[in-house]
């Protein structure tokens, strides 16, 4: 008796850690490919830095994300590709290049990056079990995203991306 009322209290806190670790967790949905990750608390994170960075962005004519074609009408089967490619965009050419002197921001920024490098890993393994396909339309859509990126110069247009990071995490929620 006194070994099962042992294991019922270790299952019971195996179930309440796995819970505080997956609380706001959700499912995506990205083609064939399934990511769970918190999309509330990228947005948090976002939104509390989300003034001060379009603040610092001096170029309002041109916009990274919002290209007319860019986003909009993705093909299921092309979700899991543009994301992933999103994802490694924003890990290795945004992050990287979004240092402002407010530590405040940085830390942010740095809490953001890690989230989005947590999803970038997980939609590794997707393109590695062959369930992430690129078609040719989600490959121009990205181009049009990177062609948009390299018309500024690198800080600028980093600081212009995160900014944009609104436009991208509304795009994934409808994932969901």
């Amino acid at each position: 008796m006194k070994g099962s009322h042992s294991l019922l209290c270790l299952f019971s806190v195996a179930c309440a850690l796995n819970w505080i670790l997956t609380a706001g967790n959700k499912i995506f949905h990205f083609g064939p490919c399934r990511v769970s990750m918190s999309l509330t608390e990228i947005r948090s994170g976002f939104t509390a830095i989300k003034a001060n960075v379009q603040a610092r962005d001096p170029v309002r004519t041109l916009s990274i994300l919002s290209h007319p074609h860019s986003l909009h009408k993705v093909k299921s089967s092309d979700r899991c590709c543009i994301t992933h490619h999103l994802f490694n965009f924003y890990v290795d050419k945004v992050f990287k290049h979004c240092k402002t002197e407010d530590s405040y921001v940085n830390r942010k920024i740095s809490s953001i990056a890690n989230s989005f490098l947590s999803v970038k890993r997980k939609l590794e393994q997707c393109r590695e079990q062959n369930k992430c396909i690129c078609g040719q339309e989600s490959k121009e859509k990205f181009e049009q995203i990177l062609l948009n990126y390299e018309a500024l110069n690198i800080t600028s247009a980093a600081i212009k991306s995160l900014g944009e990071l609104d436009i991208l995490l509304d795009w994934v929620d409808k994932s969901q």
